[in-house]
C-alpha cells in the first residue's frame, strides 16, 4: 500500500521549521537539532517527540524526517531531531555507540527541550534502529520530562540480538555495521550551518573516532562491556509506558518479546512483515498507518487524551502466508493477528522428535527414544544464499531457494500436513550431539516445503556451542562427548498449510552470514533424545476485528538524481581457482537535495569471499565512497576494511582517506591481529 501524502496545510495545526537549533551542554559543546513545531506552540506550548540519532538530520535522513516529523508536528507536536555529539553539525567527537557520554548528552537534551517556551514539559522519544535503542536506555535513566517512547528495530541486550553476534557467533554485520559508522564518523558538518569551524571539526572526528571494529571484536564474549546500554540488566528501571515496534525481515524482533514479557509499564508490540524500516513505509508490504497509530499513543500518553490505543491487545502481528521463495518480496500475504498478553496463555508447545531424516511426532511410528547418529560436516557455501541478518529492504538480502542451501545440511522433514498449522514465537531445537573439534557452532533452521519441493526458510537460530553454558563463559568442548544444548530459533508468525511438510535443517556452518569456526567441524547429532518444538497458535474469530488505517505521511523533499542508485547481490564463483564471491552492492548514486543545494554521492559494497573447503579462507572487504559538494566546497571520503581469520586470530587492515577538493587532506591505516576467544 503506497504512502499518501497530507499537505501540512491541511494538518489541524500550522506548522513553522527551524532549520538548526543549538541546544547546549554542560561541558560546553552543542548539540544540533532540527524542529519542527505548530505555531501556535509559541503561545500555547505542545508536548515535544524527539528523535536522538547520529545519521546527519541535515542531509542523510532528511528525507525520511520531511514525511514524519511534519505530519507529527501539524497534529500538535513539537518534534526534534537531534544529532548525536559528534555527527551531523553537532560539535564533538563519537566513539561508539551508546556509551556514557552519549546518554547523558540525551538526558540534557531533553531537560533542554522540557524547559523551552514552545514546550508544555512533556516528552516522548521515538526512533528506528539506533533511535529506538537509546530511546530504551535513556528511559532506564527516567529523565522526569520523559512521558512515553516509541522504539522500533532494536533490542534490550546489545550482545544477544544486536548485529555484532548471534547465538555467541560472531556475524558479518559486525563488519558491515563498523564499515557504515567508520563512513559516517567521516562526514564534515555543514559550513552552512557551523561556519568557518567545519574543517576543524571535520579533522577532530577523522583523528578521533577510530575503527569501532576493533573495539567490538576485542570483546567477543558478553562480558561488562554489553552490559552497559543493554536494559536487560534491570527492566525495572524504565518506568513509563513503551511502545516495541518491528518485523518479521527485520533482525532486531525477538527483543519485542522480551519486553512484553518483562516489564512492568503500559506497552505495546507491534510487528509486521516489514524490513529495518518505520511501518508507514514497511517493505515487504503491507505498509500500515504508522504515524496515525503513533498519533494515538502520544496523544494518550502525552495529552492525556482516550484515544482507545490501551484497549488494544497487549501484542498485534502479522501472520504471514505460506510463499514460494524469493530474495524480495513487494507484499507479504497474510493477515493481523493478535494477543492480549505475552506470553500468551493460548500458545502450546508442539513436539517432532528427530528420527533418521524425519520429523515424528511423540505418537508417530517411530519409537520413542531411539538413538541413532547422524553426522554432518557442511561445506562452507551453506549460507551463501541466506540472505542478510537484518534485511534493508534496498536489495535482494532475503534468503532464497534452501534446496541450494539444504545440501551441505542434515535434513528432517514431517510427512505432509492434515490440516493448517500456525505458529506465533520462537520454535526451539533441542539437539543431543557432540563435536570432532573444541570449538564448534551449529546453524539450525526451519522451513516450509512445499508439493513443488520449493523450500522457503521460516525462522532459524545459530549457537556458538562453546557457550552452551552462557556465552558470558564459554569453554572448550570436549572432542566426542554428547551433551545437550537448546537453540532458541527467531520469532515468527507462521502459516504451514495443509499438504506442505515442515523442514529441520542442521549445518555446521553459515557463511557468509556467521563467521565460520577455526576448523572444519563434524557433528554428531543423535536422534533419539533430539527435538523441535513449535510455539502452536489456535486459529481465532477475532483476528477479523484487527486492522490499521493506510499509511500517510506529509510530502518528500524535492531530489534531482544525476546519478542512478544501483542495489543488488550477487554470488561469483570461480571454478578454476575454486573461489566463491558473494558481492552486495548498495550504491544510492548521486543525487541533489533542492531546497539546501547539496549533492551528494553514497556507495558501499562489500565482497565475502572463501577457497575451496579452506575454514581459514573466508574473508570479508568492505569499501565505501561520500561525496558531498555544494558551490565551491567539495568533500569527499573513502574508507576500505579488510577482516581475515586464522585458527587463533582475527585479522584487520583498514584505511581512511579524505580529500578537500582536489587536496588529500587526511590517510591513516590500521593493521590489527584479535586473538579468537572461542569463536
Amino acid at each position: 500500500m503506497s504512502l499518501k501524502t497530507v499537505h501540512p496545510d491541511s494538518l489541524p495545526h500550522r506548522i513553522e521549521t527551524v532549520e538548526n537549533v543549538w541546544i547546549p551542554l554542560a561541558d560546553g559543546s552543542r548539540l544540533a537539532a532540527r524542529l519542527w513545531r505548530p505555531v501556535s506552540a509559541r503561545q500555547q506550548p505542545v508536548p515535544a517527540i524527539v528523535e536522538y540519532i547520529p545519521y546527519r538530520k541535515r542531509d542523510l535522513t532528511r528525507a525520511r524526517d520531511a514525511i514524519t516529523h511534519p505530519y507529527l508536528a501539524g497534529h500538535g507536536y513539537a518534534c526534534v531531531r537531534v544529532d548525536l555529539r559528534g555527527s551531523g553539525d553537532s560539535d564533538g567527537v563519537m566513539i561508539d555507540q551508546y556509551r556514557e557520554q552519549e546518554l547523558d548528552d540525551g538526558l540534557q537534551a531533553i531537560r533542554w527541550i522540557a524547559e523551552q517556551p514552545w514546550c508544555d514539559g512533556n516528552v516522548g522519544m521515538m526512533g528506528i534502529s539506533w533511535g529506538g535503542f537509546n530511546a530504551l536506555q535513556i528511559a532506564a535513566r527516567r529523565p522526569e520530562a520523559l512521558k512515553a517512547i516509541v522504539t522500533a528495530c532494536s533490542t534490550d541486550d546489545l550482545y544477544t540480538d544486536n548485529m555484532h553476534y548471534m547465538g555467541g557467533c560472531l556475524l558479518t554485520d559486525n563488519l558491515s555495521e563498523s564499515t557504515t559508522m567508520f563512513s559516517v564518523n567521516s562526514c564534515p558538518p555543514d559550513p552552512a550551518i557551523v561556519g568557518e569551524r567545519w574543517r576543524d571539526m571535520w579533522l577532530e572526528r577523522l583523528e578521533g573516532s577510530g575503527l569501532w571494529l576493533d573495539t567490538w571484536l576485542r570483546h567477543q564474549r558478553r562480558d561488562p562491556y554489553w552490559h552497559h546500554g543493554s536494559v536487560c540488566e534491570d527492566y525495572a528501571a524504565i518506568q513509563c509506558p513503551v511502545m516495541a515496534v518491528g518485523g518479521w525481515a527485520d533482525g532486531y524482533t525477538n527483543a519485542i518479546f522480551r519486553l512484553l514479557e518483562h516489564l512492568d509499564v503500559p506497552r505495546q508490540g507491534l510487528i509486521g512483515p516489514w524490513g529495518h524500516k518505520y511501518p508507514h513505509q514497511g517493505i515487504p508490504g503491507p505498509a500500515i498507518g504508522f504515524l496515525q497509530e503513533t498519533l494515538r499513543w502520544w496523544d494518550n500518553w502525552l495529552k492525556g487524551h482516550e484515544t482507545g490505543i490501551m484497549a488494544e491487545p497487549m501484542l498485534r502481528a502479522w501472520m504471514q502466508d505460506s510463499v514460494p521463495p524469493t530474495t524480495s518480496y513487494s507484499e507479504r500475504p497474510g493477515r493481523w493477528v493478535a494477543e492480549e498478553a505475552w506470553p500468551s496463555s493460548r500458545i502450546t508447545t508442539r513436539q517432532f522428535r528427530l528420527a533418521p531424516w524425519q520429523l515424528m511426532e511423540e505418537n508417530g511410528q517411530s519409537k520413542k527414544g531411539e538413538k541413532v547418529d547422524m553426522p554432518i560436516q557442511s561445506p562452507l557455501s551453506v549460507g551463501l544464499f541466506a540472505g542478510k541478518w537484518c534485511s534493508y529492504t534496498a536489495a535482494p538480502d532475503l534468503p532464497h531457494d534452501q534446496r541450494e542451501e539444504d545440501g551441505g545440511a542434515l535434513v528432517f522433514e514431517s510427512a505432509p500436513l492434515t490440516e493448517d498449522l500456525e505458529i506465533l514465537g520462537a520454535p526451539v531445537v533441542e539437539l543431543q550431539v557432540a563435536s570432532n573439534q573444541p570449538v564448534a557452532m551449529v546453524a539450525v533452521r526451519l522451513s516450509d516445503a512445499a508439493p513443488d519441493d520449493k523450500i522457503t526458510r521460516v525462522t532459524y537460530g545459530l549457537m556458538n556451542l562453546n557457550h552452551r553454558q552462557g556465552s558470558d563463559r564459554p569453554e572448550a568442548l570436549v572432542p566426542g562427548e554428547f551433551f545437550q544444548v537448546r537453540i532458541p530459533m527467531n520469532h515468527v508468525a507462521q502459516v504451514f498449510p495443509r499438504g506442505h511438510r515442515l523442514r529441520l535443517s542442521i549445518s555446521t556452518s553459515y557463511w557468509a552470514l556467521a563467521w565460520p569456526p577455526p576448523e572444519a567441524v563434524r557433528l554428531t547429532v543423535r536422534s533419539g533424545n533430539s527435538l523441535l518444538e513449535l510455539p502452536v497458535r489456535p486459529i481465532s474469530d477475532t483476528d477479523t476485528a484487527i486492522g490499521f488505517e493506510p499509511p500517510e505521511g506529509t510530502p518528500p523533499i524535492g531530489i534531482t538524481r544525476l546519478q542512478p542508485s544501483h542495489h543488488n547481490w550477487l554470488v561469483h564463483r570461480d571454478l578454476a581457482e575454486d573461489l566463491s564471491i558473494l558481492e552486495v552492492i548498495q550504491d544510492l548514486g548521486e543525487f541533489r537535495i533542492d531546497e539546501i543545494d547539496m549533492t551528494i554521492a553514497d556507495c558501499t559494497r562489500n565482497w565475502y569471499t572463501y577457497r575451496d573447503d579452506d575454514f581459514t579462507s573466508p574473508k570479508g572487504e568492505t569499501k565505501t565512497e561520500r561525496h558531498f559538494e555544494r558551490g565551491y566546497w567539495s568533500v569527499h571520503t573513502r574508507t576500505h576494511t579488510i577482516l581475515t581469520a586464522d585458527t587463533e586470530n582475527f585479522y584487520v587492515w583498514a584505511e581512511l582517506d579524505a580529500w578537500e577538493g582536489e587536496k588529500r587532506i587526511f590517510s591513516r591505516e590500521w593493521d590489527l591481529k584479535i586473538p579468537r576467544d572461542f569463536t
